[in-house]
């Protein structure tokens, strides 16, 4: 039996992701990434090609001492505050590949809890 690595399925589930969403301007993509030191977060305009906003723990201060999933959060409200201040309200959300619980989905509830909507 060949056995597809962890590398390629996640691959898989990307594409299949992608095949179904596509940024618009009135409403663009979500998009999530993270490894295994940290996450990033951005609002990108597909038909145009262009990021709108991003965010990643990179920016928040005293990273170090805190979790990855309290980063996790404060990105999501990091990235949901910097699209309110570009006038976007809604989204649509791209996992990434990413299977959607633990820093994934606490970004996202996160963001949610600031007001984008998804």
């Amino acid at each position: 039996m060949n056995k597809k690595s962890k590398k390629e399925q996640k691959e898989r589930r990307h594409k299949k992701i992608r095949a179904k969403i596509h940024g618009t301007e009135e409403r663009p993509r979500l998009c999530v990434f993270k490894s295994n030191k940290h996450i990033y977060a951005q609002v990108i305009n597909d038909e145009k090609g262009f990021t709108l906003v991003s965010a990643s723990d990179l920016e928040i201060k005293d990273s170090k001492k805190d979790k990855k999933i309290d980063l996790a959060q404060k990105v999501g409200e990091l990235i949901a505050k910097k699209a309110k201040d570009k006038k976007i309200d809604v989204v649509l959300f791209d996992r990434g590949g990413f299977k959607y619980h633990g820093r994934v989905k606490t970004l996202a509830d996160e963001a949610r809890k600031q007001g984008l909507q998804f």
